[in-house]
């Protein structure tokens, strides 16, 4: 049987596990796993097979990057993370070298979800979740505005960027902080409103923040798997549970949110809904259209969901997945050789 020959470009440590669960697949599809990030040394290299370097490079010039690599290594499978949208543009040139690429293909849709505050107000008009009080803003003038008025419906405030991803800017207004106590700690998210405001004073205008409102109840990250149209086969609610302890369970709203999202956003492959509870309502943070940097942790519910993806795209059958039980679970650190005498234990890019 012909291996299938996948490759990750620039992505998480963890998609380490996630290339051993595709390789690991419960249909013994022998496959051959390609990655290239700029550290030869990242994690995430070393569960490939043929691992390489690639260059900091941005727009088409990076899209010509990728395609030259696929097509000397005869990829089959595409899975990128950095540069989506610029990939997404360019998807025929992968289409062109027989190269199946694991990207949502609505440009519109990748724009607006890569763009917190126009997303939201996606959301707000299909009324098919509900989303937290904000604003947007773009000057200090504007950040007082929308803090006084979240202030005033009884809202704790945070903020972060429009465009980020994970926890990158985000930040909580506490003016009970102590700057002197938090010397001597942990690093924290904690910043007084006055600080804030000065800061942001300091520019004419900065790039937008979305203002909002601070949920405090649980947060659960929806792992989803869809078919190349969008249907929705397979979604497990996952969240923390104390420590490192992560429990995934059955959320009957929370799975029809999913639903929801499948049915309005028709986002292929692995897409991820991240909730937190205000109360008894769970409310929208974001949504990403890739796999989660959790997505091993869902795995463990019973549902292989990069090799489900990777098998729809590919022209396999998936049949719709339910994970049977709650489960509980836990992670350690596995210790790895990298080298032995010099040598690396991973193999250098196809040329």
């Amino acid at each position: 049987m012909k291996k299938v020959n996948i490759y990750f470009n620039r992505w998480f440590s963890v998609a380490f596990h996630y290339m051993n669960l595709i390789r690991n697949n419960e249909d013994g599809i022998p496959v051959q796993i390609f990655a290239t990030h700029p550290d030869i040394r990242h994690m995430s290299l070393q569960g490939a097979d043929v691992a390489g370097t690639e260059p900091a490079l941005e727009g088409i010039e990076y899209v010509e990057f990728c395609v030259d690599f696929c097509r000397r290594n005869e990829i089959d499978i595409f899975i990128p993370r950095l540069h989506m949208l610029d990939i997404a543009l360019h998807a025929s040139l992968f289409d062109a070298i027989g190269t199946k690429v694991l990207v949502c293909r609505d440009l519109d849709l990748m724009e607006m979800i890569m763009d917190k505050g126009k997303f939201y107000e996606s959301v707000k008009a299909t009324g098919i979740m509900t989303i937290p009080d904000y604003h947007v803003v773009s000057n200090a003038a504007q950040f007082k505005e929308a803090y006084e008025d979240l202030l005033s419906k009884g809202h704790k405030v945070c903020f972060k960027p429009t465009e980020t991803e994970g926890g990158l800017g985000f930040r909580i207004i506490d003016n009970d902080r102590s700057p002197l106590e938090e010397l001597f700690g942990h690093v924290t998210p904690l910043i007084s409103f006055d600080e804030a405001y000065r800061i942001l004073s300091g520019a004419e205008s900065f790039p937008n923040l979305m203002v909002m409102e601070l949920l405090e109840g649980y947060e659960y990250s929806i792992d989803c798997l869809a078919d190349e149209k969008g249907n929705l086969l397979a979604a497990v609610p996952r969240r923390k549970a104390g420590g490192r302890l992560r429990l995934m369970e059955h959320i009957p709203e929370l799975e029809e949110v999913a639903r929801r999202v499948a049915e309005t956003y028709r986002i292929p492959f692995n897409f991820n809904v991240q909730m937190k509870y205000s109360g008894e309502v769970p409310k929208l943070l974001e949504i990403n259209p890739r796999m989660s940097g959790g997505l091993h942790i869902s795995c463990l519910s019973g549902i292989n969901f990069p090799y489900l993806a990777v098998k729809s795209a590919l022209g396999g059958e998936v049949q719709p997945a339910e994970f049977a039980h709650n489960v509980l679970a836990s992670h350690v650190e596995q210790p790895l050789i990298m080298k032995i005498n010099g040598e690396s234990v991973v193999t250098d890019a196809v040329n």
